[in-house]
């Protein structure tokens, strides 16, 4: 399957490619034939002998590539719908013309100002054409392959009992098929009812699932437990969301159909509520990461003079550096160094790990208004342009809390899917934490902010932050 999905992955970037070569040819005719009809007289002078034909020719095929890699069409290349695909395809190459246009197209000679509405509307109408009919070419074989059973994703049930076997009874007996080549299921902890084994080999429990999906290159995994065992759903979220290329799927209860959770890509398949594992899309991704870089290198170089003032603070107020480095789990349980200004008196933590309070004796007075200002966790923003973190995230925890936190609450694995951040939805809404109840009182805000990731959420959220910096109101 992985070297069948790279071939199709080559043959969509090779057509993506030749339509945008075509356009461009299209488009550069036009253009020449708008200001003098001769054109096709001398096409060798008038076209082939022109340099931004040629660069046109090569860098326009990069520009459309780079831009469908970055909204993640070459993702999950099997999973495609034709409708879907058509507003994609139609809102992209709109805005990518437009982007295109005025960087390039402005300085053109024209006849008259509505030139450039039939320039535009040529460029826009032949990128979509072009782009589109061979996409919906495969992505109808595609599905008609999938429909017939012969391109299938290896597929595991989690649940041994009734609705279990009924899940994959719906699933495998469906006219149209869904894909899904069902190879065992996963108990669950003190399950006694093993209905699935008649139908079904069990693969291990949910302590397994891990590392089943990885040694079994399990592709799809649907969740069919009833409501008294749905509380293990956080802990099989918390154990494989951040598995690359995993389709999660669970059975939908009573409820779900009433609040309209259920969203279906398909009218003839078993109706399962999708869990998608990408908080954001690859574009968003990179602009959160593009955003980051900017705003920290700009930070770095506005908060110099802050810096020194902090430094000097830090050396008056007591022994020791200025910087404090401690490891922190960071990005898919990856350790990395978090750096601060050192708030704390050296032999802070002699006797081991302890969070601090409102009025803890281990804090330096000024260690108390850095704190309250949020101004010590600005030397992160060397973390953030190494990659470490971002800025807007869940604050990045030590593992021996962690593991005291997952104690009380397993869900708490679901915030390493993504980068950890220097401000978070917690750190505005809640502060600082004082004991690990309150680390998990405080994870209730980013769960939130990891099932709202937007651009625009971190743009709020580092707004509200300058305002408490502002006001020195921190927690």
């Amino acid at each position: 399957m992985k070297k069948n999905k790279n071939l199709l992955v080559t043959y969509h970037v090779v057509m993506d490619v030749l339509a945008a070569i075509l356009t461009w040819v299209i488009f550069f005719v036009f253009r020449k034939y708008n200001v003098d009809n001769q054109v096709f007289e001398q096409f060798s002078t008038l076209i082939l002998q022109d340099k931004k034909f040629w660069i046109g020719i090569f860098l326009l095929p990069v520009y459309w590539v780079i831009l469908h890699l970055f909204i993640g069409y070459y993702h999950n290349i099997y999973r495609k719908s034709r409708l879907r695909e058509l507003g994609r395809t139609l809102s992209v190459s709109f805005f990518g013309v437009l982007l295109f246009f005025f960087i390039f197209i402005l300085d053109d000679i024209v006849n008259s100002p509505t030139d450039y509405i039939k320039y535009f509307l040529v460029l826009f109408g032949c990128q979509f054409v072009l782009t589109y009919i061979p996409r919906v070419l495969m992505t109808t074989h595609i599905n008609r392959m999938i429909h017939n059973g012969i391109i299938g994703f290896k597929t595991l049930i989690i649940g041994s009992d009734e609705i279990a076997l009924n899940t994959y009874q719906s699933v495998v007996q469906q006219n149209i098929r869904s894909g899904n080549f069902i190879v065992g299921y996963v108990s669950l902890p003190n399950s006694e009812d093993n209905t699935m084994s008649s139908v079904l080999p069990c693969m291990g429990g949910i302590e397994d699932l891990r590392e089943l999906i990885k040694k079994e290159n399990i592709e799809e995994v649907i969740i069919a437990i009833h409501n008294g065992q749905r509380k293990y759903i956080e802990k099989i979220l918390s154990m494989v969301r951040e598995i690359p290329g995993l389709t999660l799927s669970i059975l939908p209860q009573t409820q779900d159909y009433l609040m309209g959770t259920i969203k279906m890509s398909s009218v003839f398949y078993e109706p399962l509520i999708s869990i998608d594992s990408e908080y954001m899309s690859p574009l968003q991704k990179y602009m959160k990461r593009m955003m980051d870089i900017v705003i920290s290198f700009i930070a770095i170089i506005i908060l110099l003079p802050v810096y020194i003032f902090l430094a000097i603070g830090v050396k008056c107020s007591s022994k020791g550096p200025i910087f404090y480095s401690q490891e922190r789990i960071g990005y898919l349980g990856k350790p990395f160094h978090i750096i601060k200004f050192r708030s704390m008196y050296t032999d802070a933590e002699k006797n081991g790990p302890m969070l601090s309070s409102d009025d803890d004796p281990r804090i330096t007075k000024f260690g108390h208004f850095m704190r309250r200002s949020r101004l010590d966790e600005t030397p992160q923003f060397f973390n953030v342009l190494k990659g470490d973190m971002s800025l807007v995230g869940p604050r990045p925890e030590r593992q021996y809390y962690i593991d005291k936190i997952v104690e009380k609450a397993p869900y708490y694995k679901l915030l390493l899917g993504i980068k950890p951040g220097i401000t978070s939805w917690g750190q505005v809404k809640f502060g600082y934490a004082e004991n690990v109840d309150e680390m998990v009182e405080r994870m209730r805000f980013d769960l939130l902010y990891l099932e709202n990731m937007s651009i625009q959420m971190d743009i709020k959220i580092l707004i509200y932050t300058v305002l408490i910096v502002l006001k020195n109101e921190g927690k």
